[in-house]
């Protein structure tokens, strides 16, 4: 049972997230335009949280996707979201400063 909550809340092993950018992932953004304004990793795609669903065909289901935002709950609620859509490969990334040094 801890298990599965930990599955589903994206906690568990750490993931080696370099190397998951370099088989080709992609870093979506889930803060809203005016956050991701204010600084944000190169190269990320910013999708708010709010318009993700409505959005998913912008995003290809081959690849494998890290999520991220200011503190990591809204990329956690994202990862689950992406998740339930038959995305496979699909981390959260926490807070998107965590992640500028895979700045493309």
């Amino acid at each position: 049972m801890i298990s599965l909550i930990k599955k589903l809340l994206g906690i568990g092993p750490k993931v080696d997230l370099s190397n998951v950018m370099a088989n080709g992932g992609i870093i979506i953004d889930v803060r809203t335009p005016a956050e991701y304004a204010g600084g944000a990793v190169k190269g990320s795609l910013n999708i708010p949280l709010a318009n993700l669903s409505g959005q998913l065909s912008k995003i290809k289901k081959d690849k494998p996707i890290i999520t991220c935002c200011a503190s990591g709950m809204r990329s956690s609620s994202a990862r689950s979201l992406l998740l339930a859509n038959g995305y496979k490969e699909v981390y959260n990334g926490g807070s998107w400063f965590n992640l500028k040094k895979f700045e493309k």
